[in-house]
């Protein structure tokens, strides 16, 4: 694990933006709060990727939604114990890139408040996730691409299995972070050090 210094707390730098931490609540995939603290951290390196993916979405009269940031390797590992999937959830052992503090994962929304239809909902891990899945409504689709447009016009890139997920390019070259806050404790849950 890498000296944490790297983190940069998004709801003080973009104090405008709208962090509705899933893993903070129970509308993720466990159905419970991971998080304890509800604080949306991002590595450094990805200020300026996301500050020009929040330029891009205003100009298109959108909002970026934060859903997930950093994640503590306690959380990933409780993930991990709801969803074993490889295709959808990076095992403990491994190091997700969000324990890196390299990825995001997010949404928009539209300026009449409304968060845009993206065919699956966050979490939802099923092929109707996949960024390009067939099943997706046209207009679902289209909203994706959007997604994808604005982060990738940032500097960051997609992963085909989760519409919602976006991380720096070499985003796993990146060292894994020590945990920055504390997640509530699931039996059977195990601490990676």
């Amino acid at each position: 694990m890498s000296d944490t210094t790297v983190l940069v707390d998004l709801a003080v730098i973009f104090p405008d933006l709208e962090i509705e931490l899933k893993y903070a609540c129970a509308d993720n995939i466990t159905g419970k709060a991971i998080y304890q603290q509800a604080r949306c951290l991002l590595h450094k390196d990805a200020i300026t990727a996301l500050a020009k993916s929040i330029s891009i979405a205003q100009l298109s009269g959108l909002q970026l939604v934060i859903y997930d940031a950093y994640r503590p390797q306690q959380a990933q590992a409780m993930l991990w114990q709801a969803c074993p999937d490889p295709q959808y959830v990076v095992d403990v052992a491994v190091g997700s890139n969000h324990s890196r503090g390299t990825a995001i994962d997010l949404t928009l929304r539209d300026e009449h408040g409304n968060i845009l239809d993206m065919g699956a909902e966050f979490d939802e891990m099923h092929e109707r996730s996949h960024a390009y899945h067939p099943s997706v409504p046209p207009a679902a689709q289209r909203n994706r691409l959007l997604l994808n447009a604005i982060m990738t016009g940032g500097g960051f890139v997609g992963i085909p299995s989760e519409w919602w997920h976006f991380e720096l390019p070499q985003a796993a070259s990146y060292p894994l972070l020590a945990d920055q806050f504390t997640c509530f404790i699931s039996p059977g849950t195990q601490h990676a050090s």
